[in-house]
């Protein structure tokens, strides 16, 4: 099978959207030929059989052209493939989907965030599958949907074993906006300080545009609650440099909604971090020590207090837990289901 995929950027220096990148690498291994059509195109190096094509954003600003090459790319490589994948936005397939379908293509959409609205729905209708990583998404309601591997790049997060931890220690890690609740993570730092629980901590992230004034909301407030000497704020670092940060901290910290299912709790367990998330989509699968039932600043404090707690042995055990779960979730699992999904 051969594979049309539309994608927002292909950039493998981009912070938010570089997975994306292995993403299509690690797809090129299944399908004999990959098509992709970015919204945006940066620096990239994908094997023989990727093509990769720009709608322009990097050239210019017009919705328009977008659009016509949007039609132009998908008539003009008709013979080279056989099946799209639009990964997250779906106005994409609101635009195209009928003309795929018209052409006899397979249509699949990738969505995954807990707000959707109409164009999602309408999107849905144009798709032989949707897929998604947690039932809490909003697409998970619809039939057609297949719930996924997560696909975290374990290949890139090698090398941590030699990189010293260091006790007491605690990140964040990701984008920094108001709906991943970095709010209520430095809050609950801000108990532990005047609890006098010991610990230093770390955010690595950059804001979005209209996320500035939270980074700086948030500087603000843990300089109001005395956190100065224990906690550090870093511009965010590529994937592939992550995994020697990542090694080197006791405990993740991860407070998305359920209908998010970042990679980052999966990279963060599979480099041998306490992960403690606020997602119920991880009920079952991993110790419930590691669960916030209610994301509020007590209960967020309570939990890493208990685990700032636990004994060497106890850690470890819940550790090797983590990353028997986080396995499941790996780029080559999600590529190959996704292909077979596909058939």
């Amino acid at each position: 099978m051969r594979l049309l995929i539309i994608t927002q950027k292909v950039d493998n220096t981009d912070l938010v959207l570089g997975f994306f990148h292995e993403w299509i690498a690690e797809f090129a291994t299944k399908f004999k030929a990959v098509v992709v059509i970015c919204l945006f195109k940066g620096t990239f190096d994908l094997p023989d059989n990727v093509a990769v094509l720009s709608l322009g954003k990097e050239k210019w600003r017009s919705k328009l052209k977008y659009i016509f090459l949007l039609f132009y790319f998908s008539l003009r490589y008709f013979n080279r493939y056989d099946a799209v994948l639009v990964h997250m936005n779906e106005v994409y397939v609101v635009l195209a989907g009928w003309l795929w379908r018209l052409m006899g293509k397979k249509v699949f959409m990738w969505r995954n965030h807990h707000i959707g609205n109409r164009m999602t729905d309408i999107a849905s209708i144009f798709c032989n599958k949707v897929f998604c990583t947690s039932k809490y998404s909003y697409t998970a309601k619809y039939k057609k949907t297949v719930l996924m591997p997560v696909g975290v790049n374990m290949d890139m997060l090698a090398g941590v074993v030699a990189v010293p931890r260091h006790a007491r220690s605690i990140l964040s890690h990701g984008r920094v906006d108001p709906s991943k609740n970095i709010h209520i993570f430095v809050e609950a730092l801000g108990l532990l300080k005047k609890q006098n629980v010991p610990f230093t901590a770390d955010i690595y992230g950059n804001p979005s545009s209209r996320s500035e004034a939270y980074l700086n909301n948030l500087k603000t407030r843990s300089l109001e609650l005395g956190l100065e000497n224990v906690l550090t704020f870093h511009p965010g670092v590529q994937i592939q440099h992550m995994g020697p940060i990542y090694g080197s901290h006791q405990i993740f910290v991860n407070l998305s909604p359920s209908g998010m299912y970042d990679k980052t709790i999966f990279e963060a367990m599979t480099c041998g971090c306490l992960t403690l998330v606020s997602n119920d989509n991880l009920k079952g699968g991993i110790d419930d020590r590691l669960i916030v039932e209610k994301r509020e600043p007590e209960a967020v404090a309570q939990q890493l207090k208990d685990l700032l707690s636990l004994s060497e042995k106890d850690a470890q055990q819940i550790v090797r837990q983590e990353r028997e779960f986080a396995a499941g979730h790996s780029l080559r699992h999600l590529a190959e289901k996704l292909r077979a999904e596909m058939k």
